[in-house]
């Protein structure tokens, strides 16, 4: 079923929906900035692998989407309200870590810190509720009932925004390593960098 859908979508509809993904993907938001942060703390592997759990998440929302979950959140304003919470606390306690131990500078600690990475990274995109309302409300705009059921096609066009994020993301991650690496002499300023735009990424995530 999945293969058929793939082939009844129109590829000028595709190129487009690529398109328009990796616009999004470019463009800074919390997962962007999350990345980078990451990336400029522990060097082009901790950035990578912060990718890697951000992309985690996004498959835990496009299933979400798939199954229409995220109808649930935009109509339960309590639910949605709780997972924005319970996000901004998990940025706001990475925030204080990242400021704490600021000058905390070991060789190889990326390395050994990268499944932490993962992690943080899977966690911060699933505690934001607003990467699944987007995904539901984007995804489906590229949908056509003639190709097949909704839920396939969702998963198809997951399955494509899914990998060319992640390529972008890993780019993404290994640049801000690169950056770490010239200005490693100067790892505590980019820790606390880093928690600042962490606090900032869950000041966000309240107010916005």
């Amino acid at each position: 079923m999945i293969w058929e859908v793939l082939t009844g979508f129109d590829p000028a509809l595709l190129l487009a929906f690529i398109g328009a993904g990796l616009l999004l993907n470019i463009t800074p938001g919390a997962d962007f900035v999350f990345i980078s942060a990451s990336g400029m703390r522990g060097g082009a592997r901790m950035g990578m692998a912060a990718a890697l759990g951000v992309n985690l998440g996004i498959v835990v929302h496009l299933a979400m989407a798939a199954a229409g979950l995220s109808a649930l959140l935009m109509a339960r304003p309590v639910l949605y309200d709780a997972i924005r919470y319970a996000g901004a606390v998990y940025l706001i306690w990475l925030a204080v870590q990242a400021w704490r131990h600021a000058d905390d500078v070991q060789e190889g600690r990326a390395a050994q810190s990268l499944w932490r990475a993962v992690r943080r990274g899977f966690l911060t995109n699933v505690l934001n509720p607003k990467t699944a309302l987007f995904i539901f409300a984007f995804i489906p705009q590229f949908t056509d009932p003639a190709i097949g059921p909704l839920w396939a096609q969702i998963v198809v066009l997951g399955m494509i925004f899914t990998v060319f994020g992640f390529a972008f993301s890993l780019c993404l991650g290994a640049a801000a390593g690169g950056m770490a690496q010239v200005l490693r002499a100067r790892a505590g300023l980019l820790n606390r960098a880093a928690g600042v735009m962490f606090a900032g990424l869950a000041a966000r995530l309240i107010w916005d």
